[in-house]
């Protein structure tokens, strides 16, 4: 008898935008943002950024957002920025969370660099 192997189910897309944006509210993330890349042939499909007003805030939001993945089923395939905590990147290959302490995202402004994107409708406002 052979034995079958168990591949396990990687969540859809905006399933994993849609459970980092709740896992980042519930640390009281900033100016939650989903982008659908997918039209523009982007690096994803989908970047979620997020905002935290410290480093420990950045800290606490990329690890609920890893944790709440990690319970899906969801791995990151590369994680960068965990040690300075001024920007968290999380590659889900489909999905990237970006985690940046404010005065970061201002720098960056990945926000405007990725400005032709469609936006994303989080349905936080129904998550308090």
């Amino acid at each position: 008898m052979t034995e079958r192997l168990r591949i396990p189910r990687r969540p859809a897309s905006l399933d994993v935008v849609h459970s980092a944006a709740l896992a980042a509210h519930s640390k009281k993330a900033r100016d939650p943002v989903a982008l659908d890349l997918r039209d523009l042939k982007g690096v994803a499909d989908y970047f979620f950024i997020c905002s935290a007003s410290s480093e420990v805030q950045v800290k606490a939001v990329a690890e609920a957002i890893e944790d709440k993945l990690r319970s899906l089923g969801a791995r990151p395939w590369h994680v960068e920025g965990r040690e300075g905590r001024r920007w968290v990147l999380l590659d889900y290959v489909d999905v990237v969370v970006h985690v940046f302490h404010e005065k970061t995202r201002e720098y960056y402004m990945l926000d405007r660099l990725w400005g032709d994107a469609r936006s994303v409708d989080l349905g936080l406002d129904d998550a308090d």
